[in-house]
Parts: structure tokens; sequence; C-alpha cells
């Protein structure tokens, strides 16, 4: 696209990853087009790369059915007031960022107003609500998909797809330095580490928390020299794990941080996780790790009868690996004594570990694309070929 254009682009992200992935984008998309205009919803990230923000973001960032469902008027509105804006004053693409049940609505009528649509992270439908892919082909002119598997999936389902790489990956560097890590986080240069991370979120904290500090210190008995660290999101999520670890472990040799996930993930041989993002984050720093995964039971029940989910593992580290890497355990399989054995065996087997880090390595080359460069490519070249 002619550098000197004047390019409007409509962005919407709903949270703080969406925020952070937006930013790198609109960046991106300025190293092309100097004088592009953005405007939309996002947060701190895109609000200082220049997005004019038409409403707080932090009024889109509801997770949880009880809590969209308290909010749904808010949302509903605030969904309505966007597509009135960019019905009246159409930009020259509009791009949705992840939060599919928000986006996606809005992506169609847009799309059906004649503007182009792109749809940045591609639902899971892969996973689970596989019919939703009908939904994200009469929304979106252009997926961005941030994994190499899901462009093929997509492709007969009649969606147009881009690989553009995890921006994740391009993040975290190649090589990850642990006595850095550990330096920043002011721990023990010379004892051997083990992160743990029951999660980010109060319930999973309750769910989850126990069982990883049980196992931690069988796995201490075996080790006496092996000491673990913990992150913790915030205040409220640190006073809950204290609260256990002090009922369930308080001899335990345990550093807890105020965030600074990925320092001590660094700073670990091993990684006990929650699945999750941190998982991807995990592989990223060649960690080998075990998963956990715990659901309100009667969630459990409905996914387990019904086989709402489609694919044979829960951590991105195992679905994107041509072989589970990582050994996972779902629901009543989380045991002091399962995670806790899953851990010795890599603690036992240094030849094993190196292995998976090897793995790991190859992984992040896959997902090192300059998400942010191709993202931006294919974005104008969507422009271009609507213009």
């Amino acid at each position: 696209m002619d550098p000197g254009s004047v390019l409007r682009v409509g962005i919407v992200a709903n949270e703080p990853s969406g925020d952070i992935l937006g930013a790198s984008l609109i960046k991106a998309i300025r190293q092309c087009v100097p004088n592009a205009s953005f405007e939309g919803v996002g947060g701190p990230e895109m609000i200082s790369q220049g997005c004019n923000t038409l409403y707080p973001m932090e009024r889109l960032s509801v997770m949880g059915l009880i809590e969209v469902l308290k909010h749904l008027p808010e949302l509903l509105s605030i969904r309505k007031g966007l597509l009135r804006h960019f019905s009246d004053n159409p930009p020259d693409v509009f791009i949705g960022i992840d939060a599919p049940d928000f986006n996606l609505d809005l992506e169609r009528k847009l799309k059906q107003r004649g503007i182009p649509t792109v749809h940045y992270v591609c639902p899971t439908v892969w996973a689970w609500r596989p019919k939703r892919v009908k939904k994200i082909r009469a929304a979106a002119d252009l997926v961005l998909s941030i994994f190499p598997f899901e462009k093929e999936f997509l492709k007969p389902h009649g969606v147009n797809a881009a690989y553009v790489g995890h921006p994740l990956a391009d993040d975290i560097a190649m090589d990850t330095d642990a006595s850095a890590a550990r330096k920043r986080l002011g721990l023990d240069p010379h004892a051997r580490f083990i992160a743990l991370l029951p999660g980010s979120r109060l319930s999973e904290i309750e769910t989850l928390s126990a069982d990883f500090l049980r196992a931690a210190a069988i796995c201490a008995g075996k080790y006496p020299d092996l000491q673990f660290v913990v992150p913790l999101i915030n205040q409220k999520v640190r006073e809950r794990f204290e609260q256990i670890l002090n009922e369930v472990s308080p001899q335990l040799a345990v550093t807890l941080v105020d965030g600074h996930s990925r320092d001590a993930m660094q700073a670990a041989e091993l990684v006990l996780t929650a699945s999750g993002t941190a998982t991807l984050e995990a592989l990223l720093l060649k960690r080998p790790m075990v998963v956990a995964y715990r659901l309100n039971r009667l969630t459990y029940w409905i996914v387990d009868t019904f086989n709402l989910v489609n694919v044979p593992y829960v951590s991105m580290a195992n679905l994107l690996s041509e072989e589970p890497l990582a050994a996972e355990f779902i629901q009543d399989a989380v045991t002091p004594e399962a995670l806790s054995g899953a851990l010795i065996d890599l603690l036992d087997a240094p030849e094993k570990t190196a292995q998976i880090a090897r793995s790991y390595a190859r992984l992040h080359n896959e997902l090192k694309q300059d998400a942010g460069a191709r993202s931006a490519e294919a974005v104008l070249a969507l422009v271009k070929k609507h213009a």
C-alpha cells in the first residue's frame, strides 16, 4: 500500500492479551502506512500506539457465564454502539481481536455492510463447538491464525486464513537464562527449583493448590535440596494461596512472588502448571512440565457426557507436539501421588528432559514468525483486494 495513503482501521480488543496483540499489529501497520488511524476499543497498550478507544476496555473484560449474564445488557449496548459508529463512519478494514462471542457478531454485521473484516486469533473450533466455523465464515473475510494447524483445519470449511505465528514466540528468546531469572527474583542461584503455577483465578487456586503443594512435599522428601517458586497474579490470589500453604505444607521451601510467572518458569528446571497459556509459555521457555486440569464437577460431567471436546490433550504443548511430551492429569486423576510421580520421573531422567527441551525449541522456531509484521501484511493485502 502507498505509504502516503490514509488508512482507517476499526479495531476491538476485549482483554489484556488482546490489547497486547492489537498494539503489536497497530505498530506493524504503521510501519507500512505511517499515517494510518485506529479507533475502536483497546487498553493501555493499544492507546499508547495511538488507538482512539470509544469505550473503556475493562467494560468488555468479562469472563464466566454468570458474570457475562450479569453484564449482558451493557455488553449488547456497547456492541450496538460500535456497530452504529462503524456503519456511520466505515473504516477501510475492521479487526476483531479474539473474544469471538462478542466480536464475530459485530464482524458479520459490518461485513454485510461491505466493510472488510478480520478476526485475529482463530476460535478453538478445532477443540470444541466445531459448528462455530459457519459463524466464522459468515463473519470474517480473513482469520489470522496463531497456530500452524488452524489454517488447514479452516480451509475445507471455506474460511480464508493466514498463519502469522504466535506473538509470544516472538517475545520469548530462543535461549533463556535461568540464572538471570533467579537473580531478578532473588532466588538461590545454586538450588534446584520447580515452578508451581496452580492458576490465575481463585477457583483454580481452590481446586489445585493443595494437590500441587502435597506433590511438591513428596518431591522434596526424595530430593531434600529441591525448592519451589510460585508466581501469584494478585494480592487476593496470594492471600488464599498462603492460607492453603499454611494448612497443607507450612515447612515447604517455597518462595512466593507477585506476578513474574515467566521469570518463575525460567528460573526453574521443571514446571507443574494448571492447563492454560502457561503451558505454551513453558514450552517456549523449553521447560519440561506436568499439567493438571480440574473443572467444576457439573461442568466436567456435561463436557464428558456429551463429548463436547474434540482434542486428545488439554495442554497446547501437547497439541502442538507430534507426541505428548507433558504428562496430563485431568479431574479425579489430579492427585499428589500422580503429580509427584510424573515430576520425579523427569527429575530422574536428565536425558529425557533434554530431549523435551530440544523438541520444544523446534516448536518455538515454527511459532516464531514475526506475527506483527505477518499480520500487518495480511491485513493490508485484504484492504488492497477490497479497494
